[in-house]
């Protein structure tokens, strides 16, 4: 079987809403508007650094979806999320900062790792390249809110850069992230993966993975006020017994 980030992840997180995953097929329907505009947003990037126009590109992945029946976060609407990135791509042009040669081969970069059992462990990187001219493995980030830098090296925790770094054996991980808001701002937050991050996040590969195999799926309530994960999980309605 084929793991990657995201189910190791999804398990980690709730092993029962797993089971209704990958298991039992329940999908979430791309509702949020947010989450559709981020993949068009990642097709404009791949094709500025292939030397297009990626405005234009922009506005023809973000104008197919004009009339979806979107969720939009409150004061979001179609146009405001495509000018945020028409001035992103531009900010992201005039800071220069990120290179990446031969974009076909560097974009989207499928790795494959062997598992125990027959299984594999797939990941897609964004973009192997360069910031500020030092080579790193770099993943494409857009949201509303920074990222927090502080305390220092506070990214060397990020459990999707380690288990990209384990993947590829590369140690210097960048997070690209592109905040949409009034006045647009990039953030380029750079981390070093040590070898024993590596080593240690391929053993819970392999435990969870073990986990799964032998049908382990509890559930992991995240009903704690004030915070209630729960809420804004896909399959609340399942452990609610109201798949409606």
């Amino acid at each position: 079987m084929t793991y990657s980030y995201t189910q190791i992840s999804h398990y980690l997180r709730c092993p029962r809403s797993y089971r209704f995953r990958y298991l039992d097929g329940w999908r979430e329907k791309d509702t949020r508007a947010t989450m559709v505009f981020g993949r068009c947003f990642e097709t404009a990037l791949g094709a500025y650094f292939r030397g297009e126009d990626s405005t234009a590109v922009l506005f023809k992945e973000w104008g197919a979806f004009r009339d979806s029946p979107f969720e939009y976060r409150k004061g979001d609407c179609w146009d405001r999320l495509v000018h945020q990135g028409v001035h992103l791509l531009q900010k992201f042009a005039q800071d220069d900062r990120v290179q990446v040669l031969r974009p076909q081969q560097n974009l989207q970069v499928k790795l494959l790792r062997a598992l125990s059992g027959n299984n594999e462990f797939v990941s897609y990187i964004d973009a192997l390249g360069t910031l500020d001219s030092k080579p790193c493995l770099i993943d494409w980030k857009t949201t509303t809110s920074r990222y927090a830098e502080e305390p220092q090296a506070l990214l060397t925790l990020d459990p999707q850069l380690i288990c990209y770094s384990w993947i590829s054996g590369i140690s210097d991980v960048a997070f690209v992230v592109f905040v949409r808001k009034q006045q647009p701002e990039i953030q380029y937050l750079k981390a070093s993966i040590s070898e024993d991050q590596r080593r240690e996040f391929g053993r819970l590969i392999e435990t969870t993975v073990g986990q799964v195999e032998t049908g382990q799926f509890p559930g992991h309530s995240g009903i704690r006020f004030p915070q209630n994960p729960c809420v804004s999980c896909s399959h609340l309605g399942l452990c609610l017994n109201d798949q409606q």
